[in-house]
């Protein structure tokens, strides 16, 4: 996982109790808001892999193969994305994220 991102500063409880990822480069992803420069300059792999990496620390069970196959399933307890419980930052770096995916053309 996040194989083609810089490197990951440290996996944090939250204050909800939910791990949150840190990167060198972007930062927290429950507690800053992610720049479009920086997400601009990231590869699609690494967009999707940050991305998903949010809903999977707040419990999402992936549908996809491919999302199985990079995040497991393990202790996961919410299988409608819409139903993910995230907050105003994870919201805001997912939209940024995914509008970022579609600046690049990723898929």
């Amino acid at each position: 996982m996040l194989r083609g991102f810089g490197a990951v500063l440290a996996i944090l409880a939250g204050t909800s109790g939910v791990a949150a990822t840190c990167y060198e480069i972007i930062g927290c992803d429950d507690s800053s808001h992610f720049s479009r420069s920086d997400l601009s300059r990231m590869s699609c792999q690494s967009l999707w892999e940050v991305r998903n990496l949010i809903y999977q620390q707040n419990g999402y069970c992936f549908q996809t193969e491919r999302a199985r196959n990079a995040f497991g399933n393990s202790g996961c307890w919410i299988t409608n994305q819409s139903e993910v419980r995230l907050n105003a930052y994870e919201r805001e770096n997912v939209a940024r994220i995914s509008q970022a995916e579609k600046a690049k053309g990723c898929n």
